[in-house]
């Protein structure tokens, strides 16, 4: 935006030299000033039209290629979400959240209360039976991790893969203990899903704050500071959450 208010001003002030010309210059000279002048305001223009442009195609590209990798780090939450759902903790690695896709069953439960004998009442009491209520979970039926979530594709296989920007660039994966809490959290830094574009226009998007864009520095599932399994991107990006 500097530039371009920069260019702007310039070409605010080539024309006023453009005016003082021709009040003040000889006749003989002002054609070739001219020439140069309206060469300058046409480069400067070009230039101010360019820069404005390439924003606007950065931000088409950005939002397609956030897009798919958005996609794929609700892929790795909802894993992630149904092995701790078995395993009581998420994982850290790849391989292991794979492998459970591939072939974890995640129970179908249900909670029932009941009446159950309280020994220790009873016997307090002088034998009197005193009962009292228990919940109960039964385990009705399994159901497939991978239907279930990914409805006979097989993209989990390359869930760790970044899929745009940077040639073979992975998700890094975190998983580990707040306080008795579990917690995970899958990222990758915009630079990278961003690496072919202007540098100025990926150190501004890693500066944004904003309820329309995806905050900050990378693309985020998860949190290992807090006990938290949502993006940091905005619903405008997908209609999964």
């Amino acid at each position: 935006m500097n530039v371009i208010i920069a260019i702007v001003v310039i070409i605010i002030l080539t024309f006023g030299i453009v005016w003082l010309i021709d009040k003040f210059v000889p006749k003989k000279l002002k054609p070739i000033i001219h020439i140069v002048l309206w060469a300058l305001i046409i480069f400067l223009g070009y230039i101010t039209y360019m820069s404005v442009y390439k924003e606007i195609q950065f931000n088409e590209l950005k939002e397609k290629r956030f897009a798919v990798v958005i996609d794929r780090l609700i892929d790795i939450r909802d894993s992630q979400l149904a092995y701790k759902e078995v395993n009581g903790s998420y994982t850290d690695s790849f391989d292991k959240l794979i492998n459970f896709v591939e072939n974890g069953k995640v129970p179908i439960t249900q909670r029932r209360d009941t009446l159950v004998l309280d020994e220790e009442r009873t016997k307090a009491f002088g034998g009197v039976e005193t009962m009292k209520t228990m919940t109960l979970t039964d385990t009705l039926s399994f159901y497939s991790v991978k239907d279930s979530i990914f409805k006979g594709s097989d993209r989990y296989k390359n869930m760790m893969n970044v899929g745009v920007g940077k040639e073979g660039a992975k998700f890094t994966l975190k998983a580990g203990k707040l306080d008795e809490f579990s917690v995970f959290e899958a990222s990758v830094d915009k630079a990278i899903v961003l690496h072919d574009q202007e540098p100025y226009l990926i150190e501004k998007e890693k500066q944004v704050v904003s309820v329309d864009g995806v905050n900050g520095p990378a693309l985020t599932v998860g949190s290992m500071n807090e006990v938290y399994t949502k993006g940091n991107w905005p619903k405008s990006y997908t209609n999964k959450e």
